[in-house]
């Protein structure tokens, strides 16, 4: 293939495919800025919600106490397992699934009482955060260009 019929094919491959390159991003206000730095949801506000860091938390909670109840649960169904079963070749293998899963759901349980707190502290920070920003956002003076001003 030729030099020139190779430099044809992308030209005609460009002038097919004509498409514009888009940013994921609303499309840009004409009428310049609103002046709403307060969270008013106008294009370009940035909002922040505590809602989901809150029900991860809740969810974590929920969590921790349903493998403690699950926990204390399966231990007490194996109360008493070993009396009279001595000599029985599953007996050993029932006590270290037991010892297992004993382990495992205190591991969850443990692991959501510590998750808790720091998911809220996440949701209490981000808000802190954002009332700082804020603060500093609407301490900017920005000119109303186009509108006489």
């Amino acid at each position: 293939m030729a030099w020139e019929e190779w430099e044809q094919l992308k030209s005609a491959a460009v002038e097919r495919h004509t498409t514009q390159m888009q940013i994921n991003q609303l499309p840009a206000d004409p009428g310049g800025p609103t002046g709403d730095n307060n969270g008013g949801g106008s294009a370009g506000t940035l909002k922040h919600s505590h809602g989901p860091w809150t029900r991860a938390a809740g969810a974590a909670g929920d969590l921790q106490i349903s493998t403690g109840k699950s926990k204390t649960d399966l231990s007490s169904a194996h109360d008493g397992v070993g009396s009279g079963s001595e000599g029985l070749a599953s007996l050993g293998p029932l006590k270290s699934v037991l010892v297992s899963w004993e382990k495992r759901l205190g591991a969850v349980r443990d692991e959501c009482n510590a998750l808790g707190p720091k998911l809220r502290q996440v949701a209490q920070d981000m808000g802190e955060v954002d009332a700082k920003v804020a603060a500093k956002a609407d301490s900017v003076k920005v000119a109303d260009r186009g509108r006489g001003e």
